[in-house]
């Protein structure tokens, strides 16, 4: 199977179930985001991090393969069994954000991105699960969408955020609080 079938060059994309829509189209968008995080999260993973926490990304990198699949198809014409994304993938994330912040202090304002490539690495991987969120947000408005998929990938970019401040914390790298200037 040749990687390439040229049906691609006239800005067109077919779904799964054969629906032919234009590469820029929302759903497009939205599954491209999540692939986009999908790879970002490769870049975290391949950072020298306690690996309970890599596992984890892989397992979440196949729950957002599992996502782009039901974002890809077409919600009348599929006929494809595609895999499940279930309530226990949500309760993980939120286990494994209470388990995390458990080890963390208090957090007491903002937290400034940054302090060390895996932490900064992880902030951005957060940024693009949010624009994934939005992105998913808008196509339910038009499309059938299955609710999990917007609550996996919002509870999602919380996890993230908690495992930034892990990471500080493992990697010995300093948490800048974000202190608003003040005018007079």
């Amino acid at each position: 199977m040749k990687i390439y079938t040229r049906r691609g060059d006239a800005g067109e994309t077919s779904l799964i179930g054969g629906t032919r829509v234009k590469k820029s189209s929302l759903r497009i968008e939205a599954y491209g985001t999540i692939d986009e995080l999908n790879s970002y999260l490769g870049v975290v993973r391949d950072y020298d991090i306690d690996a309970i926490y890599q596992e984890q990304i892989l397992e979440i990198q196949d729950r957002l393969f599992t996502i782009g699949s039901h974002l890809a198809s077409d919600p009348i014409k599929a006929k494809m069994q595609l895999p499940d994304i279930l309530d226990e993938d949500v309760t993980n994330l939120e286990n494994w954000m209470d388990e995390m912040d458990a080890q963390l202090p208090e957090m007491r304002s903002f937290i400034l991105p940054g302090g060390h490539l895996a932490v900064s690495h992880t902030h951005v991987a957060r940024c693009v699960c949010r624009r994934a969120e939005r992105l998913i947000v808008d196509l339910m408005e038009d499309a059938p969408v299955l609710p999990i998929i917007e609550t996996y990938v919002n509870r999602l970019s919380d996890y993230l955020f908690v495992l930034s401040r892990k990471l500080t914390k493992d990697l010995s790298a300093v948490e800048s609080p974000w202190n608003p200037r003040t005018t007079k």
